[in-house]
Parts: C-alpha cells; structure tokens; sequence
C-alpha cells in the first residue's frame, strides 16, 4: 500500500529543468518505488543528461533509467507511434524501457485526426502534437483510451490497483509536464495547454492529499515561454540569455522568449502548490550576463551581485509563503 508521495512542478511556463530534477532524485536507493509522469503528452520534452549522453523524453518517465517502474499515469495522453519510436531511442542507449514502462489502462490515445487537427492552430502556439484535441474528447466522453489499443496490452496497468493493492510499501515519484503558468485554471488563458500542471494533477492519478510527503517547486532565475503571445521585452540583454542559457525547445526546437522572474507569479505558484522545497536553477547564465533583475508589483527591480539578488528573493519568500525545508539555487549543469 502507499506509503507516501514526492511532486514535481514547474512553477513557471515549462522548461525549467524539471526532468533534470526527476533524473537526480531518481537516482536515490530505495527511495521510490515508481516514478509516475502525471499530466501532459508528447508537447512536453525532458532533456536529461545520463552518464555524460543527452536523452530527450516525451512520454517515458526517468525512471526507467534506474530500473525503476515508470507509469504513464491516467492524466496522460499518448499519441501510440511515437511513444514506440520513444522506447526505441531508449533502448538504443541501453535502458531497460519495456520491462519497466507502465499505462494506466485510462490514458487517453491521440489520433491522426487529432493531430491533423491541431496542425493549422496558430492562436496559441501549440507544438501541434495533437493534445488539445485529445482531452477535449476525454472530456466530451468521445475519446480512445489506452485499454482499447491492442498494441498496449502488454504495458497496461491500473493505478488503484498498483498503488493501493499492492504487498509492501509504495513510495512514488510525481515527474510533471509543462508549468503552473500554462496550468488549464491557473494559467494565462487561453495562452495554456489542455491538462493540470498543479499538484493537484498529481493527486488526480490517484494519491490522497495526505500521502504527500515533499512537494519540489521548480522555477529558473528568469522566465522562459514558448507560444504566440508577446512574452520578450525589446531588449537585447534578451537574446543573450537566450543564447548563454541555450533556451531553445526540447520538443519543437523553438527560440524561448525569455524575460526577468515575475516574483509575484512565484508566490502564487509556491502557496497554491504548497511547495515545501525550492530550486532555482540557471543561476550561472544571469552571473554570465551580469545583470539580476526580476519584476515585483509590476516594478522591475535591479540588483548590483548574485547575493543581493539571492537575499531579496528568498526573504521575500519566506515572508510571504513562510518556512520552506530550503530554497537552493542551482547552476548549470544541474546541481541540487
């Protein structure tokens, strides 16, 4: 039966080193017994570093590169093709991915329609993946689920079943997709994605609340997003970041507009989530460009060192949200 659940999320718009995170804590002996991707599909990408080779993942969680059972949880979407082709890339690099991947036998299957269908969208800035579509007919009660594909069956599983009715101690690993700022409710709409990015899409594979044990908030030292609306400042400190930081999509290849840290949207991202641990990553890029500035009530405020910076953010935190277990900033490459 369960004995407690860890939550990855990204308390921005994607791509602040969430998968680098999931890769690192994954890692720990014994420390859990299944690492469970919780929302999301093939519009997101992890690009992890493994024993000095680049790996970049779209369905399979990380742990498959442990050994660990990975399970595609209930509020996913698979688009079939490419997951197989994702399986094959891995097993080329010499992970155990069929032995260790799991479904929920729920997952909901994205199809060519889907796919074709989303191909023209350009008001978002979608990756074209197929995925709104997708839950738009899980949610009209019309969708394909992934116990309806015979070329799943043998990688079928039910979460109830496997968290809760299971001998010994279940101890799993929420890996998330996207962030709190492209959440369905909580993000810039209609400048989201189609799926929960909070914790509580963690709990909606199947957790009680009272089973989380720590909840890992991820942001970087500035913002990143990929999508129509006007995100980057005319500025060309911008795109110097962009090239320092290399802030370029996983999945699309896309240029990031960046801009500076919205602390405002930090604080709501951690007291929603009721984030217990922080990670700040990327902080050797603002060191490079030599500049430190964030957003604070629509002000921009700057700072003249990496300590001053550091200071304001994290006591403006702890007034705000209260006392973390720690707030740590991070460089690249990932360290926590």
């Amino acid at each position: 039966m369960m004995h407690y659940a860890d939550i990855i999320v990204d308390l921005q718009a994607g791509d602040t080193g969430k998968g680098k995170v999931a890769h690192h804590l994954a890692k720990i002996p014994n420390e859990y017994t299944h690492v469970v991707r919780y929302n999301g599909g093939g519009n997101a990408g992890h690009t992890i570093y493994h024993d000095g080779e680049k790996f970049v993942t779209h369905y399979v969680p990380v742990g498959v590169i442990y050994g660990i059972k990975s399970v595609i949880g209930p509020g996913c979407v698979v688009n079939v093709k490419d997951l197989f082709k994702e399986i094959e890339e891995l097993e080329l690099g010499g992970f155990k991915v069929r032995q260790n991947l799991w479904i929920d036998k729920r997952v909901h299957i994205i199809t060519e329609d889907h796919q074709n269908e989303e191909g023209s969208e350009t008001k978002i800035g979608t990756t074209k993946k197929g995925n709104g579509p997708c839950y738009r007919d899980k949610y009209s009660r019309t969708g394909l689920r992934a116990e309806s594909v015979p070329e799943l069956e043998n990688f079928l599983i039910d979460c109830y079943e496997e968290f809760h009715e299971t001998d010994g101690q279940v101890r799993i690993l929420f890996e998330g997709a996207q962030g709190f700022e492209l959440d369905i409710d909580w993000g810039d709409y209609p400048y989201v994605t189609s799926s929960h990015c909070t914790v509580g899409g963690a709990i909606l594979n199947g957790v009680p609340p009272q089973k989380i044990r720590k909840v890992y908030g991820i942001a970087k030292v500035y913002q990143t997003y990929v999508g129509s609306k006007e995100f980057e400042p005319n500025d060309p400190i911008f795109p110097k970041i962009r090239e320092i930081g290399h802030e370029y999509g996983a999945t699309t290849g896309r240029a990031r507009q960046v801009n500076w840290l919205d602390l405002d949207k930090l604080i709501e991202a951690l007291r929603i989530n009721g984030i217990t641990e922080v990670i700040f990553n990327k902080l050797d890029v603002l060191e490079e460009v030599g500049v430190f500035s964030l957003y604070e009530n629509g002000k921009l405020l700057n700072f003249k060192t990496t300590e001053e910076f550091q200071n304001y953010v994290e006591v403006c935190i702890r007034k705000k949200v209260g006392l973390l277990s720690y707030i740590r900033w991070s460089k690249t490459p990932f360290g926590i």
